[in-house]
């Protein structure tokens, strides 16, 4: 595991000219300059960071300016913010890996703990001669490691059962054919989602100009009469509606702005968005034998490469050929892929984005992935496949849990149009196939959608390096034109569902 994660850590690209049927090398790669830059200073402080010297590569870049262009400067710039970045996600001794898996298992011993985390396959970097393990792993180890969550269960501490998708599918899956519709069983929502920048924090000078983006619900085809309720403090701007196109464009990341001057630094700052909306459960009929070609001036696009996260390496293309075989349908390709990332890339509690050199090479090397990095793999095998694919990300708000951020898929299939797929959610526990294939071309209720693309610029721009240049969920903070990353402000996320 070691080699695999040190071998995922060095991945590095550069922007290469499209090809015919890739994206448009104008595209956004939606990652730090840090891990596309062609700059020898940072190349070597990202081969510094691989082999585990970090030390070495934090002086590297704290060297003297040399000669260098604009690009080049900043891109060091974001090298030094990735260091310190990955420093925060790795952070866990073995002490502290102990302490935090004790507080599901109180009597866990030293040597249980190292057998679980070499049977959990444990994630981990050695940073200057030392071992760190990842700061969420506790909870992989949990997921991965069949003795540790017996110990678990054992000690009174095993998660609670978590509302039951199934029978909710099934109502969709009834209604949609009761009725013909394929939008039904719509749920009225109310969004309330709250920043909080932690003070004192250097940062917050008197005076010090702070702008905040939050997330705003689309209006979309299955989510509906967007509204806001209220906000505080008073919001500068929100986000147009993302407009549909080759590619998506407009507010395809939709927010909410707003800006404040720091008067007392000692005062934490909060801003808050409240916001209504319906959101329906989508179930078009789909029969492989009405799919039809893509348009003639499609041109390519969703099909291509995007580096660096979505690519096409020989493996996964290997991959995909042995999957398809000679099969053309194009629904029954997207259901084959589907069902094979469903089964072979299981959830993982995942990286920060930021950090993450490739998704889509992250999920298929270590066969593990978060909603995002799973989804990644999936739109990657798609394009691959012929089949137009894209990002859509928000929050799952089902009942009885905490709105939790997430990520999902579109894929483009004639004559539907774009339908959704959750390969996270997966295949179903079900004998129906209408159920247990619900996630590939279907979506439940319980959703908001913020996002209809990834890595797109936000509405007004943001200055500095994102804590999240990919995905846009909890928000974005900056001071005086200099980011503050997550380690210095919190969020707190409510909703109220009530069906119609």
């Amino acid at each position: 595991m070691k080699k695999i994660m040190l071998l995922m850590a060095g991945l590095s690209f550069a922007v290469t000219p499209s090809l015919p049927g890739q994206a448009a090398p104008a595209e956004p790669t939606a990652a730090s300059t840090a891990f596309t830059s062609a700059d020898p200073v940072v190349r070597q402080a990202r081969q510094l960071m691989d082999t585990g010297q970090f030390k070495s590569a934090e002086d590297l870049l704290a060297a003297p300016e040399r000669a260098a262009d604009a690009a080049a400067r900043q891109a060091r710039v974001e090298m030094a913010e990735i260091l310190r970045r990955v420093r925060r996600e790795y952070s866990l001794d073995a002490a502290g890996l102990l302490a935090k898996i004790r507080k599901s298992v109180p009597d866990a011993t030293a040597e249980e703990m190292e057998r679980w985390a070499e049977q959990s396959r444990a994630r981990f970097r050695i940073i200057d001669g030392q071992k760190f393990y990842f700061r969420r792993e506790p909870q992989n180890i949990f997921l991965f490691c069949d003795e540790a969550k017996k110990r678990r269960a054992q000690a009174g501490n095993a998660p609670g059962p978590k509302w039951p998708l199934v029978p909710h599918l099934a109502a969709v899956v009834a209604e949609a054919e009761r009725t013909g519709a394929a939008e039904v069983l719509p749920i009225k929502h109310r969004f309330t989602h709250t920043l909080t920048i932690h003070a004192p924090h250097p940062a917050l000078k008197p005076g010090a100009q702070v702008r905040v983006w939050l997330p705003y619900p689309q209006e979309y085809r299955q989510q509906r009469d967007v509204k806001l309720i209220s906000a505080s403090p008073k919001p500068r701007l929100i986000a147009p509606n993302a407009v549909e196109g080759h590619p998506v464009g407009g507010g395809a990341q939709r927010t909410i702005y707003f800006e404040q001057t720091v008067r007392d630094p000692a005062q934490p700052l909060a801003f808050t968005v409240v916001v209504e909306y319906t959101s329906f459960a989508y179930h078009p009929h789909l029969d492989p034998q009405q799919v039809a070609p893509l348009p003639a001036d499609w041109q390519g696009a969703y099909l291509g490469e995007r580096p660096p996260h979505i690519v096409f390496p020989p493996a996964l293309r290997e991959q995909v050929a042995t999957l398809i075989g000679r099969e053309t349908n194009a629904l029954i390709k997207a259901q084959i892929i589907f069902r094979w990332v469903s089964e072979h890339i299981p959830w993982n509690a995942e990286d920060e984005y930021g950090i993450i050199p490739s998704f889509t090479l992250k999920g298929f090397t270590a066969r593990r992935g978060d909603c995002g990095v799973i989804s990644s793999v999936f739109i990657s095998m798609c394009r691959i496949a012929g089949i137009p694919a894209r990002w859509q990300s928000g929050f799952a708000t089902r009942p009885g849990e905490n709105p939790g951020m997430h990520d999902w898929v579109e894929f483009y299939l004639p004559p539907w149009g774009w339908l959704p797929a959750d390969t996270s959610y997966g295949v179903q526990a079900s004998a129906d196939p209408r159920i247990a294939d619900f996630y590939c071309g279907h979506q439940d209720s319980y959703r908001l959608i913020v996002n209809r693309d990834w890595g797109r610029e936000l509405f007004p721009p943001k200055h500095a390096l994102r804590s999240e240049p990919a995905d846009f969920q909890r928000g974005e903070v900056e001071v005086d034109g200099q980011n503050l990353y997550f380690d210095a402000w919190t969020t707190r996320t409510e909703v109220v569902r009530e069906p119609l």
